[in-house]
């Protein structure tokens, strides 16, 4: 019997305009819009109205942007009382009251040891681009060119951020293992997987005929995003540390997603007490509003005047929001708050596992949260896990979850290599209540996407 793909969402056929319009206009590279066919009108917090009137939870944040969710009320009146002001809105790179309230809020919140030796590079309004100065900065301090990077990496669109990600381009990139216990590089995980990662690291760059010449810089995440939520190790990221400092190695901490209590400490590199030469910022920082900046050591400022620049690298609206949110954040403990709530979310999830056995892990930091889902009864992959071998990847399911979810009221995201890797991002304002509703909708979605007749006829090839 021929299989039909799974109905859309019903829409008021106006709404359903919308969306036709916007396939025939827009790119064939969109992306959330494909799998999220909603058209929001109204937001507030968690919840978003679409334009067809249903109310949905959104555990996708902006991709992590929205540190308070949408439309906070101190993110609004600072937007507010800029407007009102009658400041100018585009400055370039010219002090303004704004941008030293904003810089200051955001030193208070640095580790101590960088925040008392710091600059700070206002770069263009996207995480990529405060990537692609980071890589500027260092080449130019260092007088060398290559980078090194990590499997399952994601930085960014731009070229030497993709390269960075394991994209194809001419920057030259050395990709090195990132640990992790699921699907670990060297089948043992833990700390042994996590020990083996470092030394292959060691070995690289102190073998002469290793074919890696001495970097510029490491570039790292401590929880990797979009690779499918793999936290760091907090020691394997001190041993990085060490290994970058003894070998005169800038260490990059990409901090995009992670940053600004996303995974219950302010900044991702306090759960390892690590202290970065430069840390790459965007996303929350802005309190939902462009804006990427790269905070780093003062011996790195070597730059000439012009060496980096960026037409909307002044954006004033989005530096009171960004202080404004940074202020809150801080002020009302929710790193700690986002820390406490996501184990809570991470227990209750982890019991669902052991109910179901198309999820194959459950792992996060705070409210970072990943539930990568296989396949069961297909032939298990080679030993990639602490505890033995792991069945491979299941994307078509998670589609048909991420659609189940959403059928529910429940907005998530998909990532991972595979892209087999349900991601909850709630805004850091989460309540219990909205936290209980979350994976009670999971749960649900799950359920009803283990029996779908959908997930095997959109099967594909996952090796």
């Amino acid at each position: 019997m021929a299989v039909t793909e799974p109905a859309p969402v019903t829409l008021p056929l106006a709404h359903e305009g919308i969306l036709r319009r916007q396939a025939l206009r827009e790119s064939a590279a969109r992306t959330y819009a494909r799998s999220l066919p909603i058209v929001p009108v109204r937001a507030r917090g968690m919840t978003i109205e679409g334009a067809d009137g249903r109310r949905y939870l959104d555990c996708l944040s902006g991709a992590g942007t929205l540190a308070l969710g949408h439309n906070h009320p101190v993110v609004l009146e600072a937007i507010r009382k800029v407007i009102d002001s009658g400041a100018p809105l585009h400055v370039l790179d010219l002090a303004t009251p704004v941008k030293d309230a904003f810089t200051t809020e955001l030193f208070a919140t640095l580790p101590r040891e960088l925040a008392d030796n710091a600059r700070i590079q206002f770069c263009g309004p996207a995480g990529t681009d405060a990537v692609e100065a980071a890589f500027k900065l260092v080449r130019a301090a260092s007088g060398r060119s290559e980078l090194l990077a990590f499997t399952g990496a994601y930085h960014g669109m731009t070229a030497g951020a993709l390269a960075a990600s394991g994209g194809a381009t001419d920057v030259r990139v050395t990709r090195l293992p990132f640990p992790q216990n699921f699907r670990c590089p060297f089948g043992v995980g833990g700390e042994r997987g996590a020990d083996l990662a470092a030394r292959w690291t060691e070995y690289l760059l102190d073998d002469p005929k290793s074919g890696v010449p001495a970097p510029a810089a490491m570039i790292l995440e401590p929880v990797q995003g979009e690779g499918g939520v793999n936290p760091a190790p907090d020691g394997w990221m001190r041993r990085m540390r060490e290994i970058t400092q003894e070998r005169s190695v800038a260490l990059i901490a990409d901090e995009v997603q992670t940053g600004v209590g996303r995974t219950g400490t302010f900044w991702a590199v306090e759960h390892s007490g690590i202290v970065p030469d430069v840390m790459v910022l965007s996303k929350a920082i802005g309190g939902s509003l462009p804006l990427a900046v790269i905070v780093y050591r003062a011996e790195l400022d070597l730059w000439q005047p012009g060496a980096h620049a960026g037409t909307f690298r002044g954006n004033q609206l989005a530096m009171a929001a960004g202080a404004a949110t940074l202020a809150y954040v801080r002020e009302n403990g929710l790193a700690e708050r986002a820390g406490t709530l996501g184990a809570r979310m991470l227990a209750r999830l982890q019991a669902l596992a052991a109910d179901h056995p198309s999820i194959g892990d459950v792992r996060g930091r705070g409210l970072m949260i990943g539930i990568e889902l296989v396949d069961p009864e297909a032939e298990p992959l080679t030993v990639t896990t602490e505890n033995g071998s792991a069945p491979p990847p299941d994307p078509a399911l998670a589609a048909v979850v991420q659609q189940e979810c959403l059928r529910r009221g429940l907005i998530v995201e998909l990532g991972g290599r595979h892209n087999a890797v349900v991601r909850l991002l709630p805004p850091l304002t989460l309540t219990d209540e909205q936290a209980a509703a979350v994976v009670d909708r999971l749960a649900d979605a799950l359920r009803a996407a283990e029996l779908s007749p959908y997930r095997r006829a959109a099967a594909g090839p996952t090796r």
